[in-house]
């Protein structure tokens, strides 16, 4: 007489079975699907999704920041900044997890040598009075509440200025308000000194705006390369501002 104690062997057999049949199976799929190409532009491919084949950015959005032609340092900088928590975006902050110090690095020489075309960005309405608020701080700054001007870290072009401060004409309203606002709310950071989050600090809420506006509808200049390293010397007086050139 058969008992079922005497049929319980063939069970784990079976399930053994059944697992190496799945094993299989993956195995067989896996060797069926296409090999991912070990090549910059695949490397690249999340960061163009969003930011343009060549960097040039996605003026239509609004937000999605230009990054070619931006010193490889600071790019390389903002990646890892993202990694390590500095700064908060959840889509960047997944693209850069896994990546090495290497690949960011070939990644930002990659953009900050690419050369494409500036296009402009859409503007809200904004009154004369706040374009000349805007334009008096990117160029003279507001001394009374010591807050240096854009342009002087950012070059007299606003173009960047190597190894490590980006340009800011191209930039979008939207990105360039959120960005500020992201300093003084501190989901946007990097090692210290910060120096931005001390001058985004020192803004009140119409001076971004101000700010954002005049720099979305400024002219480009005709030179659009950062300024030399060394030709800027930024101010010192919030204590911090010039260490690190970690602008937007």
């Amino acid at each position: 007489m058969t008992t079922n104690a005497s049929l319980c062997p063939a069970k784990p057999f079976a399930a053994a079975l059944f697992v190496v049949a799945m094993l299989f199976g993956a195995t067989s799929r896996a060797a069926d699907a296409p090999p991912i190409p070990d090549t910059l532009q695949q490397r690249i491919a999340a960061c163009t999704t969003c930011h343009g084949v060549h960097g040039e950015g996605t003026p239509g959005s609004g937000y999605f920041p230009r990054l070619a032609g931006k010193p490889a340092a600071y790019l390389a900088r903002q990646m890892q900044d993202f990694r390590n928590g500095l700064r908060k975006y959840a889509p960047m902050e997944y693209t850069v997890r896994q990546l090495s110090p290497v690949y960011m690095r070939e990644i930002a020489e990659y953009f900050a040598a690419q050369q494409v075309p500036y296009s402009r960005s859409p503007l809200p309405p904004v009154s004369a009075a706040t374009l000349q608020r805007g334009e008096q701080l990117v160029s003279k700054g507001d001394p009374a509440r010591e807050i240096p001007a854009c342009a002087s870290c950012h070059g007299s072009q606003l173009t960047g200025v190597e190894p490590s401060t980006p340009g800011l004409i191209g930039l979008p309203y939207d990105y360039i308000s959120a960005q500020l606002g992201s300093w003084r709310t501190h989901t946007r950071g990097t090692v210290a000194p910060d120096c931005m989050a001390v001058v985004a600090n020192r803004l009140s809420d119409s001076d971004i705006s101000a700010v954002a506006a005049s720099l979305a509808s400024r002219q480009l200049p005709a030179d659009t390369h950062a300024q030399a390293a060394g030709s800027v010397t930024p101010p010192l007086r919030c204590g911090v501002l010039g260490a690190t050139g970690d602008t937007p």
